[in-house]
């Protein structure tokens, strides 16, 4: 269960005696997340592939194969956030040789990813400005932003979805609905 995102549900569990546990919680004492690590990691993995499928021209997408081929770009991925789902989505989008940006807010994060990715990966510090640039973009649009013990913020909505190309593909690995795309 994501408790996070639903107050009433937590208390109606406290309230009744039940135990459960929120795997998403389960903190080592470096704050390290055990349980959801290996979880984060094969979701990561999957966005790429899953957004890649999407992109193809028989799936409704822009036909456009993420390592392109000779005389051909390769694809722009934009992964909105920089933790272990999205530095594993940019690792395989990067072995593809696509074009690859991580967006972030955590410097510290994107230091780490600048001295661990491969030359096509780029890290970013996310503002509103750098988003949009990177949405106009973006082929595929990878969302992994996960806020400890809360429902992720919403990092872009409807309206921004004008700036993005047609038929691009969106991959949100979330817990809850709509995770850090608004509607």
């Amino acid at each position: 269960l994501h408790l996070a995102a639903d107050r009433k549900l937590t208390e109606v569990l406290v309230q009744s005696g039940t135990t459960a546990i929120g795997y998403e919680t389960v903190q080592t004492k470096d704050g390290k997340l055990p349980l959801l690590m290996p979880m984060s990691e094969v979701a990561g993995r999957m966005a790429t592939q899953v957004g890649a499928s999407y992109l193809e021209r028989h799936h409704g997408g822009r036909g456009v194969l993420l390592g392109g081929v000779p005389g051909v770009a390769p694809a722009h991925i934009t992964i909105l956030g920089g933790g272990v789902v999205g530095a594993n989505a940019a690792r395989i989008a990067a072995g593809f040789q696509a074009d690859v940006a991580i967006l972030d807010v955590n410097v510290d994060r994107l230091r780490y990813l600048d001295d661990n990715m491969t030359a096509n990966v780029n890290v970013l510090f996310i503002d509103i400005h750098t988003l949009r640039d990177q949405l106009r973009l973006a082929d595929l649009v990878g969302g992994s932003v996960l806020i400890r013990g809360a429902k992720a913020q919403c990092l872009f909505e409807r309206v921004d979805l004008r700036v993005i190309k047609a038929r691009s593909v969106s991959v949100v690995v979330a817990v809850v609905p709509g995770g850090c795309v608004g509607s």
